[in-house]
């Protein structure tokens, strides 16, 4: 198992890693709307919160050496389901014409009191 770190996402704030590649696949760990310095954007709006949550995602990405085509299953939790047609806009807009296989979980909250988290599995060819 390989794990995987880049200042272009936010830092763990826990006992984990940024993400861990195995036998071919690479585990991103839930990314919430943390600027890659640390500083948290809890009072930016919701699709603000997104873009940056996804960032977060594609910075490791591609510091794994990978691209948004190589997402093979993204989870998405938001907090209230009537985020989710705003997420998906801002998802869309991100990856184009992929489509990874995908959820989105609505839940009643998230750590610091975010409106999103996102985690995704992508293949990992390097």
């Amino acid at each position: 198992m390989t794990l995987h770190h880049t200042p272009n996402a936010s830092p763990p704030a826990g006992h984990y890693s940024q993400a861990a590649s195995h036998n071919g696949t690479l585990y991103i760990s839930g990314q919430l709307p943390v600027s890659p310095d640390g500083r948290h954007n809890l009072s930016a709006p919701f699709a603000e919160q997104a873009q940056l949550a996804l960032d977060n995602l594609l910075a490791i990405l591609q510091a794994a050496g990978g691209t948004p085509q190589d997402l093979v299953k993204v989870t998405v939790y938001v907090a209230g389901v009537r985020h989710w047609p705003e997420f998906d806009r801002v998802y869309a807009a991100a990856l184009g014409e992929h489509r990874p296989a995908r959820a989105v979980v609505p839940v009643p909250e998230l750590h610091h009191g975010y409106l999103v988290e996102i985690e995704a599995v992508a293949r990992y060819l390097a």
